[in-house]
């Protein structure tokens, strides 16, 4: 049975470094393109990062059911949302996927395929070391965005509380103190399933 390996974890956990790590090491798995309406960035390519879409293009997406699930977070240029489309690029029969998002993405594809198809990757930071690394990132930035470094990290707090992990059934963690010890075992864990 084919599973989709879902890393989640709260801002400046490490979450990124790692997926991109565990896809250079496992190419085996698959990525999951989603759907956004953000407008399309210079070095991008459409279907490679994003699958790029009007805000009609994904109504209609949602009027046929193969939206999975979705997200709208407001900016500065408007409301743009990301989605995770069932546009026949998931194949659980075939294929085993690696796929980063949100605890609330995670319970919809949870939903959506059924808990036994998705394996929690829960990467965890200790809080202060955490907030040093996003203050360490934030600062390189050519104009730092403090507060919403601060809002992001309080938001995690609710976002990724105790309950709501416990809900989510979300039991295996991962702590990220050492890089690559903590790709290692994943990859290993992930390895353990798969056989």
């Amino acid at each position: 049975m084919h599973k989709i390996y879902y890393i989640m974890g709260k801002s400046s956990s490490g979450k990124d470094s790692v997926f991109k790590e565990i896809r250079k090491r496992m190419p085996e798995l698959r990525s999951i393109t989603l759907y956004t309406t953000r407008p399309i960035r210079e070095d991008e390519i459409n279907g490679r990062e994003y699958h790029f879409v009007g805000e009609t293009d994904l109504q209609k997406l949602e009027k046929k059911g193969c939206v999975i699930e979705q997200r709208a977070y407001q900016t500065k240029c408007g409301i743009w949302k990301y989605a995770t489309v069932q546009d026949g690029q998931i194949d659980l029969e075939r294929f085993d996927y690696l796929v980063i998002g949100t605890l609330e993405s995670y319970q919809a594809m949870c939903n959506y395929f059924g808990k036994g198809k998705l394996v929690s990757i829960y990467i965890e930071v200790e809080d202060g070391l955490r907030l040093e690394r996003a203050l360490q990132r934030e600062r390189k930035q050519k104009h730092p965005r403090y507060a919403e470094m601060c809002r992001r990290f309080l938001a995690d707090a609710e976002d990724f509380s105790v309950e709501k992990l416990a809900k989510a059934n979300v039991i295996k963690r991962f702590q990220n103190m050492e890089f690559g010890d903590c790709v290692e075992e994943i990859c290993s864990y992930i390895d353990g399933l798969r056989i």
